[in-house]
C-alpha cells in the first residue's frame, strides 16, 4: 500500500510513498502529511474471526491489512514490546462502568499514559529500520504532556537513534515533566520552552519542513523523523485498540456482533479519534465519534459551525493539561479523506496564514455524519471525577471530560467506548482536589491522598520519580530551538 501527501504534491518530493517511506520522513508537500491512498476494508468475516484471537493476532492482521513493508522480525519485535504492560494477554483493558458505558484503559504501559500503545512498538520498527539502512536518525518530539515521556521510553538508548524532546514550561503535570527532566541516556534531549503546547508543535513542524535543517542534520550523517502523530507510524498502532475494545465488548456478552458503538474519544492533537476513523472505515460497526474538549474547545467549534477559528482565541492552561491544544495535526488527514489534496491545502493555507477556515455547508454535514462534540470545563470534570469515584471508578481529568459529552451527543441507545489516556497518577493534584476539596501542595502528596482513599498503591515507576535526580535542565526561548537541537548532535 502506498501513502500520500495530505496537500498534494510539489514536483520535488515523491507523490507517493511506502510505510516505512512514511515514517522515516513523515512531512510531505507544502507543509503536509502522509495518509493512506485508499482505506483498506476488512473481510466480511474479520471480526468473527479475532473474537479468539489476542491483542498481537489483531495487530499482526491490522499491520498486513495495511500491506506494510516491514520484515516479519521487526514486527514481532515491536509487538513483543506489549510484554512490558500491566497484563501482556489484556494490554488493554474495558471496563464497565455503567448502563451501556464502558471505559477503554490505555494507560497500562510503563509511562502510564495511552502514547504507550503506538510509541512502544514504533521505537523498535524506526530504530529496526534505521539500523537495516545503516543510517541515523533525529526524532523530534513535541509534547502536551504524555508523548514525552513516551518517545524518550521507547528510544532510550536504542541504536542509531538521537531524540530532542520540546515541551512547554509550566505546561505539563509534575509527573509528566519529572518522567522528561529525570531522563539520562546519552541519545536523549529534554528541552522546556518558554511558550505552550502549540509553539512547540508549530517549531517541531517548522524543523520537519526546513530544508535548511535538514541539511544541516545531513551534514552531521543524520536524517530527520517525527515521534508526534503527524507519523503516521503512531496512527496504525492506535487504530488497533478500537477494534480491540469493540472485541472486548462482544466478548463481554454487553453487545453482538455487528451492534454499532459510539466512540468517545477526549481530543488534542485528533490522532486518538482519527484512529477511531481509521477503524470505522475499515468496518468496525460505529454509529459516531464523539469528541470530547476542555475549555481550548476549538474541536468542539468545528464540528457545530464549520469554523476552525483562531483569530480571537488564546490557548487556555486547564486541568486537562494533554488536551491543551488550538492546532489540531490530525483534523488534516480526515480532511484529506473527505474533500481531497486540493481543498485540504487551501484549508491548510488559510488556517496557518489567516489563522481560520469555514468549511461550506455540504463540508460541515459531510464531517457532521461522522462527529459530534462537546466540550467540559474544569470544575464540571472535577464533578465527573467525584461522581464516578463515588460509584466506584478512578478516572483522570482527561476521561472525565468525555463523560460530559457522552451525557450531550450519545442519543441512541447503543453502547459506548470511552478511551482513558491516562492514569490518575499522572494528574494526581487535580483529582485529589475533587475528591477532597483539599489543594496538596506537591504531587506526592495527593498521590498519597488518592491512594488511601481508593485503596490503591502509587506504582513504583511514578513514586520513584521523586528521589531520581533532574538531569535533563535545559530551559529556552522558542526561537533557540534549533540551535539547542544542533548543540546536542
Amino acid at each position: 500500500m502506498k501513502f500520500t501527501e495530505t496537500r498534494g504534491n510539489d514536483g520535488v518530493k515523491p507523490a507517493a510513498v511506502s510505510f516505512s517511506q512514511a515514517i522515516l520522513s513523515p512531512m510531505s508537500s507544502f507543509g503536509g502529511i502522509y495518509a493512506p491512498e485508499e482505506i483498506p476494508r476488512f473481510d466480511d468475516d474479520f471480526l468473527a474471526e479475532h473474537l479468539d484471537k489476542d491483542y498481537l493476532a489483531l495487530a499482526r492482521d491490522i499491520l498486513a491489512t495495511f500491506q506494510v513493508d516491514l520484515p516479519d522480525d521487526l514486527v514481532e519485535a515491536a509487538l513483543d514490546t506489549y510484554q512490558s504492560f500491566d497484563d501482556p494477554d489484556n494490554p488493554v483493558p474495558v471496563v464497565r462502568v455503567g448502563e451501556r458505558l464502558h471505559v477503554s484503559e490505555l494507560y497500562h504501559g510503563p509511562t502510564r499514559a495511552f502514547k504507550d500503545m503506538a510509541l512502544q512498538p514504533f521505537g523498535v520498527i524506526l530504530s529496526g529500520l534505521a539500523q537495516a539502512r545503516g543510517e541515523h536518525y533525529l526524532i523530534m518530539a513535541a509534547t502536551s504532556g504524555d508523548t514525552g515521556p513516551a518517545a524518550l521510553d521507547t528510544f532510550r538508548n536504542k541504536p542509531n537513534i538521537k531524540v530532542a524532546c520540546l515541551y512547554p514550561d509550566g505546561g505539563t503535570s509534575d509527573v509528566q515533566r519529572l518522567q522528561m527532566v529525570t531522563e539520562d541516556a546519552d541519545n536523549l534531549k529534554v528541552i522546556g520552552i518558554h511558550g505552550n503546547f502549540d509553539d512547540a508543535q508549530a517549531a517541531l513542524k517548522r524543523l520537519l519542513g526546513s530544508e535548511v535543517f535538514r541539511a544541516t542534520l545531513v551534514e552531521k550523517h543524520t536524517q530527520l523523523s517525527a515521534a508526534n502523530s503527524v507519523n503516521f507510524g503512531r496512527i496504525i498502532f492506535q487504530l488497533i485498540y478500537h477494534i480491540h475494545s469493540y472485541l472486548e465488548l462482544v466478548r463481554q456478552g454487553q453487545i453482538s456482533l455487528g451492534d454499532k458503538v459510539y466512540l468517545v474519544v477526549p481530543s488534542g492533537n485528533f490522532g486518538n479519534a482519527l484512529g477511531g476513523y481509521y477503524a470505522w472505515q475499515m468496518g468496525l460497526p460505529v454509529e459516531k465519534i464523539v469528541i470530547a474538549s476542555n475549555a481550548n474547545n476549538v474541536l468542539t467549534d468545528l464540528i457545530h459551525t464549520g469554523a476552525y477559528d483562531l483569530r480571537q482565541r488564546q490557548l487556555i492552561g486547564t486541568s486537562s493539561p494533554a488536551m491543551d491544544i488550538l492546532k489540531s495535526s490530525n483534523v488534516e488527514r480526515v480532511l484529506f479523506h473527505l474533500f481531497g489534496a486540493e481543498r485540504t491545502r487551501e484549508l491548510m493555507r488559510q488556517l496557518d496564514e489567516e489563522q481560520h477556515y469555514q468549511l461550506s455547508s455540504d463540508e460541515l454535514q459531510a464531517l457532521r455524519s461522522l462527529f459530534c462534540a462537546d466540550f467540559c470545563n474544569d470544575a464540571e470534570g472535577k464533578a465527573y471525577i467525584k461522581d464516578y469515584f463515588e460509584r466506584g471508578y478512578l478516572m483522570d481529568p482527561h476521561t472525565a471530560t468525555c463523560m460530559k459529552a457522552h451525557a450531550s451527543c450519545c442519543n441512541q441507545p447503543l453502547s459506548a467506548i470511552v478511551y482513558s489516556t491516562a492514569e490518575w497518577t499522572k494528574f494526581s493534584p487535580t483529582i485529589a482536589n475533587a475528591l477532597t476539596g483539599e489543594n496538596d501542595s506537591h504531587d506526592i502528596d495527593a498521590l498519597k491522598t488518592i491512594a488511601k482513599l481508593a485503596h490503591t498503591p502509587i506504582p513504583a515507576r511514578i513514586g520513584e520519580l521523586f528521589d531520581k535526580p533532574v538531569t535533563q535542565k535545559t530551559l529556552v526561548d522558542k526561537e533557540d530551538i534549533e540551535k539547542e537541537v544542533l548543540a546536542f548532535l
